[in-house]
């Protein structure tokens, strides 16, 4: 496959991620009778990355996340050569996801853009999380998903159902650190909605580039071990 075409897929994969799980927070969570709550907020990210990966993952691998293209690459099932045009697609998917879904917010009377769904600790943690307790959590919670990620993706698992277990997967991750950091373990996620909030995310967000990768990097390590051919 060209890497036009799998940087064309990465890009849909996480415009979609932005779009519809930040989406679900922006525009579907607030809402007291209607609203879907934190838990809704974390199926709808775990369902754009299930959507994606089958749609588009036999395209790309489906990463949609700068963090799992590094896991990937540290656990050798990624060329160098496309580790840095990758990240670079993804994090302007992103920003094309939270921008459309700016300009449909935007419609509402009386729309401010406060937090925008971007991830933070101390004040701008959905729980008053400090910077130590959001990096532990990114860092495990990252080394997770990949690990998550690479099992289901092995030559020896299950075909065919690898999407369900990561959308699952990532879906659980939601459901734990929502109140921590408001859960990036993406840092394309992050950078988009930071770009469109009306708080101080942008200075935030170094953790959430940091944190997920140094997790995705752990992850990509010892899963190696994993699959080493030595008992």
């Amino acid at each position: 496959m060209s890497l036009s075409k799998k940087m064309g897929a990465e890009f849909f994969g996480t415009f979609w991620l932005v779009l519809g799980g930040c989406g679900s927070a922006v525009l579907a969570a607030g809402y007291p009778e209607l609203g879907i709550g934190f838990v809704g907020v974390a199926l709808a990210f775990g369902l754009t990355v299930l959507t994606m990966a089958y749609a588009v993952g036999h395209i790309s691998g489906g990463h949609f996340n700068p963090a799992v293209s590094f896991g990937l690459w540290t656990a050798g099932k990624m060329e160098t050569k496309d580790l840095i045009p990758y990240i670079i697609i993804q994090v302007i998917g992103g920003a094309a996801g939270a921008f459309i879904l700016y300009m449909i917010a935007s419609g509402q009377a009386g729309f401010e853009a406060g937090g925008f769904a971007s991830n933070g600790f101390a004040e701008l943690s959905p729980g008053k999380y400090s910077m130590t307790s959001v990096i532990i959590a990114e860092v495990v919670m990252t080394f997770m998903f990949l690990f998550i990620i690479l099992g289901s993706t092995d030559d020896r698992a299950p075909a065919g159902f690898a999407p369900i277990a990561i959308g699952l997967g990532l879906t659980l991750i939601h459901l734990i650190s929502i109140p921590v950091s408001n859960t990036s373990v993406n840092p394309a996620r992050s950078t988009a909605a930071a770009l469109f909030a009306d708080t101080a995310a942008l200075s935030q967000l170094w953790v959430f580039w940091v944190a997920p990768i140094a997790g995705a990097i752990l992850a990509g390590l010892v899963w190696r071990y994993f699959s080493s051919n030595n008992d």
